[in-house]
């Protein structure tokens, strides 16, 4: 997703500065220069105010966050940026409230964005156990009966 030259949170900041920049960037990714309608593949699209186009076909409205990981979020697509590079560049899973922190986003925010995120990767943490499970210490706490 990133150039090769982003090897650091500084680089990644200075490469996108604002929203706009972040915006073009998926443009050019997405489309490359030929707007495509997420509703109709085949429809003329319409250039709008505010980075919004409008699929003639459908007569809907979409953007480039349409139908991707950051569809339907408040959250700034510089931060999405941010929070890409940072579950990518961790060897070990990071915790909500550490990204949370580290975002400056409340913790539900970051929980949402890193299931998003996983997903797109396809790593999926609703691993279940096997057929057979087989538990080496129990420990089961509770009051201590007055029985001997």
């Amino acid at each position: 997703m990133f150039n090769k030259e982003v090897n650091s949170i500084l680089d990644l900041i200075n490469t996108f500065p604002d929203e706009q920049a972040c915006t073009d960037h998926l443009e050019k990714l997405r489309w490359n220069g030929n707007v495509v309608s997420p509703f109709d593949a085949y429809s003329k699209v319409y250039d709008c105010k505010g980075n919004r186009y409008k699929c003639k076909n459908t007569g809907k409205y979409f953007n480039v966050k349409t139908n991707t990981l950051f569809d339907n979020t408040k959250l700034e697509l510089q931060k999405w940026f941010l929070a890409i590079w940072i579950v990518t560049s961790y060897k070990k899973a990071i915790s909500s409230l550490q990204f949370s922190r580290d975002l400056n986003i409340t913790q539900k925010s970051a929980w949402f964005m890193l299931q998003r995120i996983r997903k797109c990767f396809g790593v999926d943490d609703d691993t279940q156990l096997g057929n057979e499970v087989e538990a080496d210490e129990t420990s089961i706490s509770g009051k201590k009966s007055l029985r001997p």
